[in-house]
């Protein structure tokens, strides 16, 4: 008889290890394989005590005889032939302490490199506009601007933030010592001097930027990219964190860029391992505390059957002789309340509901 390729096939011949009674078997390579039958039947004698374990003896065999000294001689199991068969590693199956917090994830350690991942390459989503939250950098801005057309006018503003308690006319002093010039109020351009000599100072920052700076671009000058890169960074450190850039070309738009992990006006959590973390209060459940299960009241297990009404058991959990005492409470005190023990629970006012 011709026996498979070992290549392709693990082939058995003659077993008699245990239950087994002179089998042959021919099993696939690099598939996965499932040994299924009675208790009994000598699946464990077939996996293990035959096929493991030659493996296992011809690895050992392979090694020095200064290494096998250490491991000890392994018996051949009783077959008559085993072909194609690799070095093996077997698995042991064993109770472990059950903790309330384990999961196969944590089990098998899996979890510690999925947090990792998540961490490093998980993207956040807005769940106000559903769009992707990311944090700009200057180079965002800059490229920005430069993809703009030729001869196109841009301004770089920062919004106005007022810092240390100042007033608005506080402010605009001291941003005008800086050497600001010129603010955007409500759309319109105006000179700091001018706002002080007409004494329209507004009371709030609403609709009030700072102009950073005011550029032609053009695709030849070799200093444009510097200063735009600079007055971004200026327009990101006067607002807080947020740069706005109106473009006064054919197509007018006005976009704000943040270098906070923000959007929608929500400040999110930068990914971090302990965000994914169910174990650490930071990235635990609110609702479940990282137990994956909340201990409440189900109302459909509590009232099965809400055609009952209370006088005819509806509440499941108050039969029997110790729990009815309950029920003997409410229908002895529901005059008290003018709650109706006969009408089915479907039945019950939002008010009769909530209070039983």
């Amino acid at each position: 008889m011709k026996h498979p390729d070992p290549k392709d096939f693990i082939y058995i011949k003659g077993a008699r290890v245990h239950n087994l009674k002179n089998i042959d078997v021919q099993i696939p390579r690099n598939k996965l394989i499932v040994i299924t039958g009675l208790s009994g039947s000598g699946k464990s004698s077939l996996a293990f005590d035959t096929l493991y374990a030659d493996g296992q003896r011809r690895y050992v065999e392979s090694l020095s005889s200064y290494a096998r000294q250490f491991l000890g001689r392994m018996s051949k199991p009783e077959v008559d032939l085993i072909t194609g068969v690799s070095p093996a590693i077997a698995i042991e199956q064993k109770v472990n302490t059950r903790n309330p917090r384990s999961t196969v994830g944590t089990s098998t350690e899996i979890y510690e490199y999925l947090k990792l991942l998540f961490a490093r390459i998980g993207k956040t989503y807005s769940p106000v506009s559903g769009k992707l939250v990311k944090r700009h950098t200057v180079e965002n801005v800059t490229a920005y601007i430069l993809k703009q057309e030729e001869e196109t006018e841009v301004r770089i503003m920062a919004p106005l933030i007022l810092k240390q308690d100042r007033s608005v006319l506080d402010h605009l002093n001291v941003l005008h010592q800086q050497g600001f010039s010129r603010i955007v109020l409500k759309g319109e351009m105006l000179r700091i001097t001018d706002v002080f000599e007409k004494n329209h100072i507004p009371d709030k920052t609403d609709d009030i930027y700072v102009l950073v700076d005011r550029i032609i671009v053009h695709a030849d000058d070799s200093d444009l990219e510097a200063r735009i890169a600079d007055s971004v960074q200026t327009a990101f450190y006067e607002g807080d964190g947020s740069c706005i850039i109106d473009i006064q070309g054919k197509k007018k738009q006005t976009r704000a860029f943040s270098n906070r992990f923000e959007l929608d006006g929500i400040t999110f959590e930068n990914p971090s391992v302990n965000l994914f973390t169910f174990n650490n209060p930071y990235g635990a459940c609110k609702s479940c505390e990282g137990f994956g299960s909340i201990i409440g009241i189900d109302p459909d297990l509590v009232i099965p059957n809400k055609g009952l009404s209370i006088y005819e058991d509806a509440i499941a959990c108050w039969k029997g002789e110790k729990m009815s005492q309950w029920k003997h409470t409410l229908l002895s005190n529901a005059h008290k309340f003018d709650f109706p023990v006969h009408k089915p629970i479907y039945k019950l006012s939002e008010a009769d509901y909530g209070l039983l």
